[in-house]
């Protein structure tokens, strides 16, 4: 039997489905959980249009309560009979980060799909508990028949993001905190992702943005939008908190180039006018977009860039719908779409 060779698909090819963990910790969104589920029923509803869709809840109440607000979005059922709920014990609905990680993997002349359970930690240990949320894979393996891989790394989904030609974004703020592996060096991680992801270059960035509570999530602030085109967010105004962190990152991607030693395309794409609530600056960014089949779901914030940052979002993917949806009560939570979706790629 060969050395099995793993590979992570970039999110823009095709899937077989996204998943998605119903809301229910109120302390994630405080004084503010009332509108956050009606929210999540938007985006289920707009996933429903162009693939299948999972959901984790605790019981059938949260089941329940998840179908009556589907209804309300589409009474007769045309797209949500594509919605499967799991019976999947959560702590918190940040599916990027608890949920599966599936690659496929290629041995003796075949190819499967297994999942990669990275461990889970909350961020360092920020919000606890978190157990449910570490044996989410675990739990959808089992669901599904997949073979489950542990790489024994702590790794969040929102922390990476793949062309699925060889190159992986990070950044050294969120992987290389001590909170998450203090046991790896930057090689050993480098390493690790090359074997369980198929990666032969880490593209590593420096901070993240303003308010991120995850140390610095690259999904927040650049996106592969192609094998050698990302999509990065930019901050207008000098005077803002996030000019100089994201003119950083901006001057690394400058730098960087793809496996045959070309500079990447990069497109800019204005940051949101600042969000607070109660005072606390919100780590909102457009950056935080999901790709599904069909459509781009884009997080808007009421403000005046919304539009733009859908028409330049439009431009980079012309064969998909770019769809605002409006997270100005979910990012009270400190996330937006692509937080709360995982992908699982059609093999």
């Amino acid at each position: 039997m060969t050395e099995p060779r793993y590979f992570m698909p970039p999110e823009w090819a095709k899937h077989s489905s996204t998943w998605l963990s119903w809301p229910h910790k109120l302390e994630s969104w405080p004084g503010k959980f009332e509108p956050v589920p009606a929210v999540f029923a938007e985006l289920a509803w707009q996933l429903s249009r162009s693939e299948a869709v999972n959901i984790n809840v605790l019981d059938e109440a949260m089941e329940m309560q998840a179908r009556e607000l589907l209804r309300v979005k589409d009474p007769e059922g045309r797209y949500t009979s594509r919605i499967t709920y799991h019976s999947i014990p959560t702590n918190d609905a940040w599916c990027r980060d608890h949920g599966p990680n599936y690659v496929f993997r290629e041995q003796d002349g075949k190819r499967d799909k297994v999942i990669l359970d990275w461990d889970y930690n909350a961020w360092g240990g920020k919000y606890e508990p978190y157990d449910d949320d570490d044996a989410v894979p675990a739990r959808v393996a089992e669901a599904q028949g997949l073979p489950r891989i542990v790489p024994g790394m702590v790794l969040e989904g929102g922390a990476i993001d793949v062309n699925g030609e060889g190159l992986l974004l990070t950044t050294e703020a969120c992987l290389l905190n001590p909170n998450r592996n203090p046991g790896l060096s930057r090689q050993e991680i480098e390493e690790r992702l090359g074997y369980y992801l198929g990666i032969r270059k880490v593209l590593w960035l420096g901070d993240g943005i303003v308010g991120d509570d995850t140390d610095g999530h690259v999904d927040d602030m650049t996106r592969f939008v192609g094998s050698s085109t990302v999509v990065t967010v930019v901050e207008d105004d000098p005077e803002d908190e996030n000019y100089e962190i994201l003119q950083d990152n901006l001057r690394r991607l400058e730098s960087f180039t793809d496996l045959e030693g070309r500079p990447l395309e990069i497109v800019r794409l204005s940051m949101p006018e600042p969000v607070f609530y109660d005072g606390e600056r919100l780590p909102a960014s457009y950056a935080n977009f999901y790709i599904a089949n069909t459509a781009v779901l884009v997080p808007t914030y009421r403000c005046s860039r919304d539009q733009q940052a859908i028409e330049v979002l439009q431009k980079c993917f012309p064969g998909r719908e770019v769809v605002g949806i409006d997270c100005s009560d979910l990012i009270w939570g400190l996330g937006a779409i692509h937080c709360v979706t995982h992908e699982e790629p059609s093999l």
